[in-house]
């Protein structure tokens, strides 16, 4: 058994040396591979021969004890162990190149979903933009949503998307710097913008086109006698004149012809009376009775009333006395007109609105009097509501041709073929109300389709269905134009709240009900509220905020009509009634919505108010981006700004702006806050007000990224935005030693490794990452070549034995010869 067991022995001597050069060769082969655990083969002793076991110690005198005799039969190999000692860390040129600094793994994807862990950090993209191992195993870790934030739960393959992803920045705060100087003049007064007079054609004008004209005759004489019958004429000379009169016409109105030549009487003692006889007849037919006028003896030039009767009732008797006739006040009017005339007739209704006038209606009369006849009726429709009930008739003077006044008013509207006589002398009417030639205003509710503008005497309808183009400007800079649609129901409100709106016009009290936006100071003295109003002269006024650099104006082409005819202007020229007053400082910028949108923003600020300790700004934002859900408003937030004794920024109110994004997908309303607090309030001669940063952007692509210790996937997008890409994750185990290795630099869970423990790097004993590096092998190329000639050392030595053994077995066989 000795010589057999010294065989076996020695063989396994052999094995172990094998199994050493095995091991160590490998570790050399995988010198160079990045990651790579180099492993050392450990050994144990086999079996043993026990051939005594051996005594204990007797008593003194005794034995004093053996030890017991065992004969070794050979090793066998422990464990091959890996070694997961930390390999070199060499910087390498790659991005995707990443070493674990410490403990840990990478989780990658092995096939069927199964999860590997290797320590080589040599990754690429595949053409799904997804990072991979050198041996297209992915790499897992936490991914991240539409919005870059990272997803925890689930272990998916990481991907990074240079060129295709793309983000934007929303803005959420800008920052300022500038001087708001408390010197200049504090913003008390707003510019105001008011149109001409406007007029309303749901109210029909007069149609003077059947109206016409003649001089008017002067009545023929009479016969007079007197005598006696009970009359109270007292004793003397007395003259008359007949006029003929129009009784068709309201009593009120003295519509008489040229009176005729004066017809003598003398009373005679006795008498108290004087018949007229032969009164003359209207050949005409205009007129329906004769008035009889006649002189007292006190004043044998004045006519006065005596009386009127029908024509056709035969004579006329006078009795009336010189005291009752004076009384009555009616003195003959003998004024001759002489001159090229111009009339306007008009309807009026209860309410005393009154209609726009015909034509210019002319007549030249030669020392005469003028008869119009067919006065015009008004037709169904001409008024909206009630109807006209009044006829009145204007005229110019001879002395001041484009100067027209009220001739008459006849309280009826309706009666067909009326004429009247104006035999009115200039002096009875330059005292009487001037004609409106603009006729019944425009209201609130008046519908656009029916706003008219005048031009001398002519009319034109101001506004059509169709798309209003407005383009105003405000502070001296252009606003973008902005769109309004004329249908059959728009009003005149609508109008002003659009172009307010347009404007940028913030009414009172605005967002800080604590701190109303103020109203304007006129020139005569009263304050006005920002916005837009119509006057009672029918005239659209708007008043902007106060201060110059909220200074509006509309030119004259500032509103295009575009209809199926064409674009044209409107004709509804604004003039400057008041300008503004005020310091202040404009500045405009750009910000971004959550889809990198540019958004137009202008900022302006107005001294609004200083005292002996502070001095405070009003702030107006104005954006043409603003999309609110109805309107067009781009007035998108204001409040204070203040400073104190030192020139300091002390306070800001309602620092938000507030821009509505209906119209895109953006988020809406898209907030942002103004930072003030590097302006000064130190005394300048110019007050100046600049944005030096904001924290918005563009769209842009991801150009590159960077990997940090802890393992987090940064994205760099060209417009200089950082993003979350991903997490890589690590695993780590309690006994990674007792991991399966699969090949491909591949681990796997064994049944001794322990479950694995996975977590961020530099988390729960997990190592770090460190990108642009790879970590070599660690294997000891010297340790192992020492290695290799102690295994070979050992073989050799284990042959020998051998060898001996079979020696000593031959020459124990030469026994039998």
């Amino acid at each position: 058994m000795g010589l057999a067991s010294a065989l076996n022995t020695a063989l396994t001597g052999l094995t172990a040396a094998e199994t050493t050069i095995d091991v160590v060769g490998n570790n050399l082969a995988n010198s160079n591979t990045v990651g790579f655990k180099a492993s050392e083969a450990t050994f144990a002793t086999q079996f043993l021969q026990t051939q005594s076991l051996g005594s204990s110690a007797t008593e003194e005198g005794g034995s004093a004890g053996t030890n017991p005799r065992q004969i070794g039969l050979g090793t066998t190999v422990a464990e091959i162990r890996p070694v997961f000692n930390q390999g070199t860390i060499e910087i390498s040129s790659n991005p995707t190149d990443l070493a674990i600094q410490g403990d840990g793994f990478f989780i990658v994807e092995g096939a069927n979903g199964e999860q590997l862990y290797t320590r080589n950090g040599i990754f690429k993209m595949n053409s799904e933009s997804q990072l991979i191992t050198i041996t297209g195993h992915r790499l897992l870790g936490y991914t991240v949503d539409e919005q870059f934030d990272i997803q925890v739960g689930t272990l998916s393959p990481l991907e990074i998307r240079l060129g295709a992803e793309e983000v934007a920045k929303a803005t959420e705060h800008v920052y300022l710097e500038g001087t708001l100087s408390p010197n200049g003049d504090v913003a008390t007064a707003a510019e105001i913008l008011q149109t001409g007079s406007l007029g309303d054609a749901a109210y029909k004008a007069a149609d003077g086109s059947g109206v016409t004209f003649a001089s008017d005759v002067a009545a023929g004489t009479a016969v007079a006698t007197s005598g006696v019958g009970g009359g109270s004429m007292a004793e003397g000379d007395y003259h008359y004149k007949i006029v003929f009169y129009n009784d068709n016409i309201d009593s009120t109105v003295d519509s008489e012809g040229v009176p005729s030549t004066a017809i003598d009487a003398t009373v005679g003692a006795g008498e108290d009376q004087v018949v007229l006889s032969g009164l003359p007849a209207d050949a005409s037919g205009i007129y329906t009775h004769h008035r009889i006028y006649r002189t007292t003896i006190a004043d044998p030039n004045t006519y006065y009333l005596v009386g009127q009767q029908a024509f056709g009732a035969g004579d006329f008797t006078d009795t009336r006395s010189d005291a009752d006739i004076v009384a009555d006040g009616n003195q003959l009017n003998e004024a001759l007109l002489d001159f090229n005339y111009g009339y306007y007739i008009t309807f009026v209704d209860d309410a005393g609105i009154e209609s726009r006038p015909t034509e210019l209606l002319s007549y030249e009369v030669v020392d005469g009097r003028v008869q119009i006849s067919d006065l015009p009726v008004p037709a169904a429709g001409d008024h909206p509501t009630d109807g006209w009930v009044k006829r009145r008739i204007y005229r110019n003077l001879s002395t001041s041709a484009n100067s027209y006044h009220l001739v008459t008013e006849i309280n009826d509207a309706t009666t067909v073929g009326l004429t009247y006589t104006d035999g009115a002398s200039d002096a009875s009417i330059e005292g009487n109300p001037a004609i409106d030639l603009d006729g019944p205003k425009i209201g609130t509710g008046t519908l656009l389709t029916n706003v008219l503008s005048r031009d001398g005497s002519s009319y034109e309808s101001t506004f059509e269905e169709g798309t209003l183009e407005f383009s105003g400007k405000k502070g001296g800079r252009s606003l973008s134009s902005k769109e309004f649609e004329i249908t059959d129901t728009s009003t005149v409100l609508d109008l002003i709240d659009f172009m307010v709106a347009a404007l940028g016009i913030q009414e009172s009290p605005g967002p800080d009900t604590l701190n109303p936006i103020p109203p304007s100071t006129t020139l005569s003295g009263v304050d006005v509220e920002p916005g837009g109003y119509v006057t009672s002269d029918g005239q659209i006024r708007l008043v902007a905020n106060n201060g110059t650099g909220n200074a509006i104006d509309i030119g004259l082409s500032a509103l295009q009509l575009t209809t199926a005819d064409g674009q044209q202007s409107v004709n509804i020229p604004f003039s400057s009634l008041q300008s503004a007053v005020g310091e202040g400082a404009v500045a405009d910028f750009i910000a971004y919505d959550s889809l990198g949108i540019p958004i137009s923003v202008r900022l302006t600020a107005v001294l609004e108010s200083r005292t002996g300790s502070s001095t405070t700004y009003r702030w107006f934002a104005d954006s043409p981006d603003n999309t609110p859900t109805t309107g067009v408003d781009i007035a998108v937030g204001t409040g204070l700004i203040t400073f104190d004794g030192e020139g300091n920024f002390s306070a800001a109110t309602e620092s938000t702006v507030s821009i509505d994004r209906t119209d895109v997908a953006s988020d809406s309303p898209m907030e942002f806050t103004l930072d003030f607090s590097q302006l000064s309030g130190l005394a300048a001669d110019k007050s100046t007000m600049a944005i030096v940063r904001q924290d918005g952007s563009s769209p842009g692509v991801l150009t590159s990224f960077i990997v940090g210790e802890d393992g987090l996937i940064r994205g760099v997008f060209s417009n200089g935005i950082t993003r979350d890409l991903g997490q890589i994750r690590l695993a780590r185990f309690s006994n990674a030693a007792g991991l399966e290795q699969r090949g491909q630099n591949m681990f796997a869970r064994g049944v001794n490794s322990g479950e694995p423990v996975d977590g961020d790097p530099g988390e729960q004993g997990i190592g770090t990452i460190i990108a642009g590096a790879v970590e070599l092998s660690n294997t000891d190329v010297g340790s192992n070549l020492v290695d290799l000639i102690l295994a070979s050392t050992m073989y050799r030595g284990n042959t020998r034995v051998i060898s001996i053994a079979q020696e000593m077995l031959d020459e124990l066989l030469l026994l039998r010869r």
